[in-house]
């Protein structure tokens, strides 16, 4: 077990931030099904997993919150909050601060003693499992690793409910943060995730966590009343990522180029793009965010068996579809072999973008292949290749895939950041996020003359 001082300034924020891989996290796609927010003490539900309450709120799926301890033990000697008003103080502030993040999710207040999680563990076992419904789909617990005795045993007893339960495990750093350093050997860099934070949600994050006055402000001039979160420990959460610990993390580099030639081995048409209604809707929806009738150069990568680049093709004077695998270019050719203005092409977007410029630029279920640093550089490599007026459009799956690098919502937040283009569209759903990007910043109406 780790020792160290909460009270102290700990890692500064700028070495987590100069290092750069907590940005680059690959990313963590919003849990489905029921969730439940698990606390060692009150404030580490908002400390570790913030934004996501937020997220999950907003997307109308609240969490439910458990918090293990009575939090009594952290001014210990204060004669200005003895240990039954710090309990009672501490009720009251992770309430409030729940309700800013996500004002319908119940809060559970299992009131171990603080500190005392070890000594209380099959009581506190018995608790957590009465606590944490049986159609739990997400189990959100402590990190294991994180240092403190509480954590450790909190986040055991959570993996042991969530793996007899079914559900998926994911775990919170809260002083990992505080006594390591980038360089650490017990970072899990390898099993970190990063949930993309908004505005909104780095807002409501630290709004909350002002709640927690107890832990933020100190009581009273004296040394026993210090606050024990040291400044440098809410500027270290103050972020636009939340990292998580995931057991079975998809990869952090790329997906291989054989995991696609495996899949066009087993079948002509992998994901079933000519056959499932769901690819005809959403091919359909692509086609009417395009905000011009017609583009004069287009290029489109990632083509798989060409079923878009079919229906895409009439609208462009000229068309370059490219593909990672030989199969998909050769079927894809097949298919528009009757409009000879498209050209299919072999090519691996991460060794850059073929000569341009396009007009339009559209990147269909590819992003999340791509590790973030190479989705990176792609963006950029687009945006340079965007004529004056010129256009990206993307469009991904939003549920986590084992064998995708990042999730479609960061691909949209990176591509977003990279591009800084206009946004002209998007289009959300449970299953699918479209968005539509243009150096013109021109709506439809206004191309049209509709609107001055």
């Amino acid at each position: 077990m780790v020792t160290f001082d909460g009270r102290a300034a700990g890692t500064p924020a700028e070495r987590w931030q100069a290092d750069g891989r907590l940005a680059a996290l690959p990313g963590l796609a919003l849990p489905t099904g029921r969730t439940v927010v698990v606390a060692a003490h009150a404030d580490d539900e908002t400390l570790g997993a913030g934004g996501l309450l937020h997220r999950l709120a907003a997307a109308g799926r609240p969490a439910d919150v458990v918090v293990v301890t009575d939090g009594a033990a952290s001014h210990p000697g204060s004669a200005t909050l003895p240990p039954d008003v710090l309990a009672e103080r501490r009720a009251r502030e992770v309430a409030e601060a729940v309700a800013l993040l996500s004002p319908r999710s119940p809060v559970h207040l299992l009131g171990f003693p603080d500190g005392g999680v070890r000594e209380a563990r099959a009581a506190v076992t018995a608790a957590l499992a009465e606590a944490v419904p049986a159609d739990v789909a997400c189990v959100v617990a402590p990190w294991r690793g994180d240092g403190h005795r509480d954590h450790r045993l909190v986040g055991e007893i959570c993996a042991e409910i969530a793996a007899a339960r079914g559900a998926r495990l994911l775990e919170y750093p809260v002083w990992l943060w505080h006594w390591a350093d980038p360089d650490h050997p017990d970072v899990p860099w390898d099993r970190l995730r990063g949930l993309p934070l908004d505005a909104a949600d780095a807002l409501a994050r630290n709004r909350a966590l002002q709640r927690h006055e107890t832990q933020v402000r100190a009581a009273s001039p004296a040394p026993e009343d210090t606050a024990p979160l040291h400044p440098e420990a809410l500027r270290r959460v103050d972020r636009d990522v939340e990292p998580y610990v995931v057991e079975d993390a998809a990869p952090a580099q790329g997906t291989a180029t054989a995991y696609f030639e495996a899949a066009y081995a087993r079948r002509a048409d992998p994901w079933r793009l000519a056959s499932r209604w769901y690819e005809e809707r959403k091919r359909a929806l692509t086609l009417a965010a395009l905000p011009a009738a017609r583009y004069r150069s287009a290029l489109e990568i990632g083509c798989s068996v060409g079923v878009l680049t079919a229906q895409l093709a009439p609208r462009c004077d000229r068309l370059l579809s490219t593909d990672l695998v030989e199969a998909a270019v050769a079927a894809a050719a097949e298919r528009v072999a009757d409009q000879p203005w498209v050209t299919v092409r072999q090519h691996d977007a991460r060794d850059g973008v073929p000569t341009g410029p396009f007009d339009l630029v559209v990147l269909s279920e590819v992003g999340y292949y791509l590790s973030r640093p190479e989705l990176v550089a792609l963006a950029d490599r687009v945006r340079a290749s965007l004529t004056p007026d010129g256009t990206v459009l993307a469009c991904h799956w939003r549920h986590p895939v084992a064998e995708h690098a990042q999730t479609g919502d960061d691909v949209h937040r990176v591509l977003a950041e990279r591009l800084g283009l206009t946004a002209l569209g998007t289009y959300r759903d449970a299953d699918v996020v479209i968005d539509v990007w243009s150096v013109d910043p021109a709506s439809v109406a206004r191309r049209e003359g509709l609107v001055p």
